[in-house]
């Protein structure tokens, strides 16, 4: 699923660039208890990051990047959805963005795609 490209950003977010979460581009996103019906009332970039993160725990970038949604709505999207307690954003498990882990993680990513 790609964002139709005649779609501003804006559009999608409702002009918002922000959330009250804080979201890193590793934040581990998961949806624990799936709800068809509200999929279904979900616009089509939401929804896709909705049933893509009850598929299995990924990373904000993940589901960007599968999903063709940009980082910045993805971030919006996300938010709303956690404060509608509809996803959850899990506990940071990094201690920074250079965290070996983390960067371990980011290789293997990087290989899976090559």
């Amino acid at each position: 699923m790609t964002v139709n490209p005649w779609v501003r950003p804006y559009v999608l977010t409702g002009g918002r660039t922000r959330t009250r979460h804080r979201l890193h581009v590793h934040t581990l996103i998961s949806v624990p208890h799936y709800d068809p019906a509200y999929s279904r009332r979900l616009p089509p970039e939401a929804r896709s990051l909705y049933e893509r993160a009850h598929t299995a725990v990924q990373s904000v970038a993940e589901l960007s990047a599968h999903c063709g949604v940009s980082l910045g709505v993805t971030r919006v999207l996300i938010g709303d959805m956690a404060a509608r307690e509809r996803m959850v954003i899990n506990p940071e498990t990094y201690s920074s963005p250079y965290d070996p882990r983390l960067l371990k993680r980011v290789i293997d990513g990087l290989y899976q795609l090559a």
